[in-house]
């Protein structure tokens, strides 16, 4: 556990310093997945985006749903929602606009053990209700997670991670955005993992990059 604390803090005060010199943010994210019974499971999430460290939001995501496992632990069906909230600067203002999307979500998830590498696949249709308009996206994730002092991942289990993702529009542009991410993991217990890491966001005309914390509750897929 003093290995865990130490990690965050070294990383919020990384995080803390570089924000005040460049327009990185920064994501607190959390995952959980319960399992309901051996055929279903509840996933509940919640990300914080901010445009530095902390304290000036970017967004406010929830997400939440209801999984299928079409196979134990290997292929998984889930109907979700997620409420997101927005708020954007105005163009050379510090003042900001303040919006609310709802979406609903299909997505499949499939993943793969290679020797002590784990490959996950996700696809996932959106249908986002935004203000005076409706939208379909189309988002692909590629994750990989390699255990470093073990041989699989499990309690006391340092590793890394790293995904890709890239979403695409129903409607043109057909390009939304990219996801590259890389980061270091400690799972705490077998139910249990955390993750800080850095993310960089290729959007159509900007680019947005993002330090990442992440926790993980009873991850189940």
């Amino acid at each position: 556990m003093k290995i865990v604390i130490t990690i965050l803090l070294s990383i919020c005060y990384c995080n803390y310093t570089f924000s005040q010199k460049s327009d990185t943010g920064n994501w607190f994210v959390y995952f959980g997945n319960q399992k309901i019974n051996p055929k279903w499971n509840w996933h509940n999430e919640v990300q914080y985006r901010n445009y530095d460290f902390i304290g000036d939001t970017n967004q406010l995501l929830l997400r939440t749903g209801i999984g299928y496992n079409i196979s134990e632990d290997n292929n998984n069906l889930l109907l979700g929602y997620g409420f997101i909230n927005t708020q954007k600067y105005i163009a050379n203002t510090e003042k900001k606009t303040d919006s609310n999307e709802h979406r609903i979500y299909q997505q499949f998830i499939t993943k793969q053990k290679l020797g002590r590498v784990l490959v996950q696949h996700r696809y996932r249709i959106e249908e986002r209700f935004l203000k005076d308009d409706f939208q379909m996206r189309f988002r692909y994730f590629l994750g990989i997670n390699i255990p470093i002092n073990k041989k699989a991942l499990e309690k006391n289990t340092f590793y890394l991670s790293t995904y890709n993702e890239v979403f695409i529009n129903a409607e043109s542009p057909l390009f939304d955005r990219n996801r590259l991410y890389g980061a270091i993991g400690y799972m705490i217990h077998k139910n249990i993992k955390i993750e800080a890491g850095f993310m960089a966001q290729t959007l159509e005309n900007s680019n947005r990059n993002q330090f990442q914390i992440v926790i993980f509750n009873n991850l189940l897929l």
